[in-house]
């Protein structure tokens, strides 16, 4: 039976309490000390990620799922440099290996289990989270698409970047909010792969007839002139004109996107940058999302607006039509609103 009243523990005492119990399990053999070992390491992760001073029935299933692809992207402090990676630093970067990462969600979402049973928590937030791990390829999202109301947020806070006034310490050379906001917005209304942003050069936006555009260059050595929006647009003129580092160097002056050293960004810059852009977004409107995430939504969302399906394959760049199908995710209440407004029902007294 669940507990009368709610025990609103903290991350923090909820994790300590429960490895108590965990490792008092070793002393009747029910757990190996090696497992004890492991649960207890993934919750001591988990109360770093989520927060000490967060209350456990505070943590949602968005929340759950930012935690756990948080740990997804978390450095591997055990990789080991190789051939195709240098260096410590390159071999961190890789991230979790699916098995440590279908580990973590175990651990965690036995840590969550618990807790609903001693009433640390109303609901099992486990319960809401779409992140799930798969045998190849680790922990994913379900619904990789934000909604349109996510998606808004983050634009929105991507938009008022460049306006925001300078943070402590850092010098005028230094600040790299438009530069963000012109990540976030072309992921987001564009949908590029991350390659095909991180490898763009300046001499690759053109106007014609009064419309800016982007010629991407693609998988297998194929391009497209994709048009951008107005107000994307503006926000890359003011960053070529206010915001792009002036470097010296071939790659400082080709590069679209520069750190504040004038080096071309790498992948894994992006989604760091995502990340600091949602701390922005009204907390009601966030979702934790990758740089594919954000190609997802542009698919779901033009999709969604009825515009033509030949017209979205040219700009996410697929040869094929079927390959759409992939992209397309489902939207909260998108069958409701197209069944209000059947075609054959249109003009009807």
């Amino acid at each position: 039976m669940r507990p009368a009243e709610l025990d609103r523990v903290t991350v923090a005492e909820a994790a300590d309490r429960y490895v108590e119990l965990v490792r008092a399990k070793t002393l009747t053999g029910a757990l190996s000390p090696a497992t004890a070992e492991v649960y207890a390491r993934d919750v001591a992760t988990l109360v770093e990620l989520a927060g000490e001073q967060v209350v456990l029935d505070d943590l949602t299933g968005a929340d759950v799922d930012a935690i756990l692809l948080a740990f997804a992207r978390k450095p591997d402090g055990r990789s080991s440099p190789t051939a195709s990676s240098p260096s410590r630093e390159a071999g961190e970067r890789a991230g979790q290996s699916p098995s440590s990462q279908a580990r973590f969600r175990r651990s965690i979402s036995a840590l969550f289990k618990h807790a609903a049973l001693a009433g640390w928590v109303q609901l099992n937030p486990m319960t809401a989270s779409t992140v799930t791990a798969r045998e190849r390829g680790g922990l994913r999202a379900e619904r990789r698409a934000l909604t349109r109301e996510q998606a808004q947020g983050l634009i929105g806070a991507a938009q008022t970047l460049p306006e925001a006034p300078a943070r402590a310490g850092k010098r005028r050379d230094q600040r790299t909010e438009a530069r963000d906001a012109v990540i976030v917005l072309l992921l987001a209304t564009v949908g590029p792969r991350v390659s095909e942003l991180v490898r763009a050069n300046v001499e690759d936006f053109f106007t014609n007839d009064g419309v800016r555009y982007w010629r991407i260059f693609g998988k297998g050595g194929r391009t497209r002139d994709v048009p951008l929006p107005d107000d994307v647009a503006r926000v890359l003129q003011a960053y070529l004109e206010r915001g792009r580092p002036e470097m010296a160097g071939a790659a400082g002056e080709k590069a679209l996107l520069l750190s504040w050293r004038g080096r071309r960004l790498a992948r894994g810059d992006v989604q760091a940058v995502i990340d600091r852009v949602q701390r922005a977004v009204d907390p009601d409107q966030r979702r934790s999302v990758t740089p594919h995430g954000l190609r997802h939504t542009t698919a779901t969302h033009l999709l969604a607006d009825a515009v033509d399906m030949d017209a979205v394959r040219r700009v996410l760049g697929h040869s094929d039509l079927s390959t759409l199908g992939r992209y397309r995710d489902e939207l909260p209440g998108e069958l409701e609103v197209a069944m209000r407004s059947h075609p054959l029902l249109r003009g009807r007294p």
